[in-house]
Order: structure tokens, then C-alpha cells, then sequence
């Protein structure tokens, strides 16, 4: 069983899967969506395709650790995955994976047209191997 990382945004969900070891974390899409029940189906989809087993949902703290309104969107977004699925959800402290994901995109010359696609799933990219490093 994989895991899939997840970076929730407030109109996209970046998405990342583990190898079939649970060692390397890649990219693999972002979703875009208006309301979170719209992301269920799809998310269905790659948990079967994939053979997932864990979700890993980035929780976003404060720089201070505290606890913010994008908390209570997550919050909200786990507890619709955990109506929809029978899957154990892991929350990792998400804190600054975006701006990584950034510089990551702009060292490897990454169009800044291209990155604002894909700037997502790389950030739960880096949610996931934030976990698969602490397993």
C-alpha cells in the first residue's frame, strides 16, 4: 500500500504518491476544485488505481504554532475524507513547504507559468517525505 500526500489550498489540492516501497515521494497532479466534496470522486479514483493506504494531509500551523483559519479548512476537508473513506489520516506540520517547493521549481528553471500549475503538488511532495523520512 502507498500513501498519498496532500496540500490543501483554498482552490486546489496538491497531490503527491509514494513509490510502491514508501521510501521516495514524487509529484503527481493538482486538482482543482469550488467545493471540497468535488475532490471525493477523483480522490476515490487514484486511492484504487494506486493501491493507497494512508492519507497524508499537510496540517498548516502558524510560524508561531499556533493555530489558524486555514486549521479549521483542513479540518473540515479531513473530516469529509474520513466520511468518504476507511483510510487512516496522518496530519505533518506543512509549515514553509510551499516556499521549498518554490525554490526547488526556480533552481531547476521552472517557467513561473508552469510553476503556478504544478507549485502545489510539489509542496505535497514535500509533506509526504516529511513523513515517509519520519517513518
Amino acid at each position: 500500500m502507498r500513501y498519498l500526500g496532500l496540500d490543501l489550498g483554498t482552490k486546489t489540492l496538491g497531490i503527491a504518491i509514494s513509490d510502491k516501497t514508501n521510501t521516495i515521494s514524487s509529484p503527481y497532479t493538482t486538482l482543482r476544485f469550488e467545493a471540497y466534496e468535488e475532490l471525493v470522486e477523483e480522490l476515490k479514483k487514484i486511492v484504487t488505481e494506486k493501491d493507497i493506504g494512508t492519507f497524508i494531509l499537510g496540517y498548516p500551523k502558524n510560524m508561531n504554532n499556533t493555530l489558524g483559519p486555514a486549521i479549521e479548512r483542513t479540518e473540515s476537508f479531513k473530516a469529509i475524507l474520513e466520511k468518504n473513506f476507511s483510510l487512516p489520516i496522518v496530519l505533518i506540520d506543512e509549515r514553509l513547504s510551499t516556499v521549498e517547493a518554490e525554490n526547488i521549481l526556480i533552481s531547476t528553471d521552472t517557467k513561473r507559468k508552469k510553476r503556478k500549475k504544478i507549485i502545489d503538488s510539489y509542496a505535497a511532495a514535500i509533506i509526504l517525505d516529511t513523513y515517509l523520512k519520519r517513518k
